[in-house]
């Protein structure tokens, strides 16, 4: 009988627990490698101009042969430091409403620093599309009942709680600015708490993840939501795994070659999770063992 992508995510990660002790350097080398492509998408999927390469760049305080403007260094920069934030954090604290305020105004201060660190106020409406955010008044009171019903609602998997309160959060989009990038931190800030590795939503794959967001505002929909969560943390376990096993890592198109498969099949197979494979920086990979 198939497993359905949340049993494959439990026996992976049933996996990831047994290899994870005494090489928790080599996991940090991986995050490490990982926070720019991580900053990247993110960034990417706000419309930021940067390229994974320019973003690296930022990162190591190196110079970008074209002119870039003050904001989208600040963005790279200070979601780098969200991310290396709650790396430390998550696993020492719970999300609450003041972490959810701290780490936006980690994001956005250099950037606007006149609503760094606070939810919107007064008259300040906000419209993504053909959604308009709730009202402001309304807005602390329904953060505090999303994460009361993220911690409450125990016999539901928490990867899908994971993604409905994502979901509701970009529903209720608190912020004038930030909202996004906040809500794909606390996805990360929740795993982390869970023991899991950060997930990446992919700046290519925006369409299908701004039509989930429809699904749930439209018809209150978390299903595509769940899809796209369950696919990212599948693939992040995958990575880990490769590594942790000491596998020969490869280009998929090299893999092809060995198993005289089709790109297009294999790459429909890695799009669905159903083989261990993986992206780094964009080009998808996969481990196999050593021979020789």
């Amino acid at each position: 009988m198939r497993l359905t992508r949340l049993q494959r995510i439990s026996k992976l990660f049933a996996h990831y627990q047994t290899k994870y002790n005494n090489k928790e350097s080599l996991l940090e080398m991986v995050d490490e490698v990982e926070i720019a492509e991580r900053v990247y998408n993110s960034n990417a999927i706000e419309n930021s101009t940067l390229s994974l390469p320019e973003t690296e760049r930022i990162l190591l305080q190196l110079e970008i042969s074209r002119h870039i403007t003050l904001r989208e260094v600040f963005e790279a920069k200070n979601l780098a430091q969200v991310y290396g934030y709650i790396k430390k954090t998550a696993p020492l604290k719970p999300l609450t409403i003041d972490m959810i305020l701290l780490l936006h105004k980690m994001l956005v201060t250099n950037i606007r620093d006149n609503v760094a660190g606070r939810f919107r106020k007064d008259n300040e409406m906000v419209r993504v599309g053909g959604h308009i955010g709730l009202p402001p008044e309304y807005i602390e009171p329904r953060i505090q009942e999303i994460l009361i019903s993220y911690s409450s609602e125990i016999k539901t998997p928490f990867i899908h709680r994971i993604a409905q309160l994502h979901a509701e959060f970009e529903s209720i989009h608190p912020f004038i600015d930030g909202n996004g990038r906040i809500g794909r931190v606390i996805n990360n800030y929740l795993l982390i708490r869970e023991s899991f590795p950060p997930i990446i939503v992919r700046n290519k794959e925006k369409e299908s993840y701004y039509s989930a967001f429809r699904s749930f505002d439209n018809s209150h929909n978390s299903k595509p939501m769940i899809r796209i969560v369950e696919l990212a943390v599948l693939e992040s376990l995958h990575k880990r795994l490769a590594y942790l096993d000491g596998l020969e890592i490869v280009p998929l198109s090299k893999y092809v070659d060995d198993k005289n498969s089709s790109f297009p099949a294999l790459l429909n197979t890695a799009r669905r999770q159903t083989i261990p494979a993986f992206r780094e920086k964009g080009v998808w990979k996969i481990g196999k063992k050593k021979t020789g």
